[in-house]
């Protein structure tokens, strides 16, 4: 399974490939029995950008924050003054460590409108919403701008309760973006997410990856369905790290690897993601270990037209990479800074 690459993409080591990054950044607050544990810097496009950046791929960001913004960024935002930035509160009854958690959103900036996008050609779009700011006229002009769009369908199917916030799904059909599916190219869903569409019906339209945690993830296309295995990870807090898993796919899209090796980066990315409290700080000797890697897959790709075989090796070269450092004893990491565990 290959990714056909677009017109622009076509030329070897083209210095022109262009990432277009939409979705707003965000305030995170995590919480356990009643305490804040952290706060940090959130939103989708926030860990992808970060990915992306560390990976010396070229993108811009368009987001939407309030005058009440904490963070420094590479990318600004658009600052929407009468507005707050969005809030979102995750709620950790068993522990940070956990999956299990209740997510709330508690205040919302502003959406993000066609005439907010760029009137630029890029080669892949990535529609990253978190807090519904995304709307389907706003897809729309990606699909027209961009070669190739990706989509997390979170950014689709939430809704928040008008009372307390609480993120709830509905189902892709009733989104009001449905209509859209044939026109992207691929459409990313967490394990949880996908019982919200019809992934059958789905994979005829556009390429389906599928994330399934500590199991890795599962592609499907109109005539295939790929296992890309996992790197294993000790799970600190699993925010981002779908984003992440999103952007090293596009990463991998842009070196010009297939989807299945694609994703096994995504898989990579987000598994440091989880080892961490908000933004990974990744180890330098693990990205340039990586890159290489990436290059010797690229050179593998090329002398051979029988190279999905050695899925398996390329995932073996990259474990090796992955665990360059391991952050976890006796520190944990919150925003790429070191702090004491409490």
């Amino acid at each position: 399974m290959t990714l056909t690459p677009p017109p622009s993409q076509q030329t070897p080591n083209s210095p022109h490939r262009r990432v277009l990054i939409v979705g707003n950044y965000c305030h995170d607050v995590l919480i356990q029995n009643n305490t804040v544990v952290a706060e940090t810097l959130g939103g989708a496009a926030s860990f992808i950008s970060n990915v992306l950046d560390s990976s010396s791929v070229s993108c811009d960001l368009v987001s939407k924050v309030g005058r009440d913004f904490k963070y420094d960024v590479a990318h600004p935002p658009i600052v929407a003054p009468e507005m707050a930035t969005t809030v979102f509160e995750a709620y950790f009854d068993l522990g940070i460590g956990h999956s299990d958690r209740v997510l709330k959103r508690v205040a919302a900036c502003d959406p993000i409108l066609p005439s907010d996008i760029p009137d630029s050609r890029f080669d892949i779009g990535m529609a990253v919403g978190v807090g519904g700011e995304i709307l389907p006229e706003t897809l729309e002009k990606m699909v027209e701008i961009c070669d190739v769009v990706a989509v997390d369908i979170q950014a689709l199917i939430r809704v928040f309760d008008p009372v307390d916030g609480a993120v709830k799904l509905v189902d892709l059909k009733e989104s009001g973006f449905s209509h859209l599916m044939g026109k992207i190219g691929f459409l990313k869903a967490s394990s949880d997410e996908a019982l919200f569409m019809d992934v059958e019906e789905m994979r005829r339209l556009c390429c389906v990856v599928v994330t399934s945690g500590e199991k890795g993830c599962r592609i499907y296309d109109k005539d295939d369905e790929t296992v890309v295995p996992p790197f294993v990870a000790k799970q600190v807090d699993p925010t981002g790290a779908g984003d992440s898993f999103l952007g090293g796919l596009v990463v991998g899209l842009v070196e010009g690897l297939d989807v299945p090796d694609a994703a096994l980066l995504g898989n990579l990315f987000g598994s440091v993601t989880v080892e961490h409290i908000g933004q990974p700080k990744f180890d330098l000797t693990m990205l340039q270990r990586v890159k290489d890697e990436v290059q010797r897959r690229k050179k593998q790709c090329n002398l051979s037209s029988s190279h999905n075989n050695d899925h398996d090796e390329f995932h073996a070269r990259l474990s090796p990479a992955r665990f360059q450092e391991s952050p976890l004893q006796p520190k944990i990491l919150v925003n790429g800074h070191l702090c004491d565990r409490s």
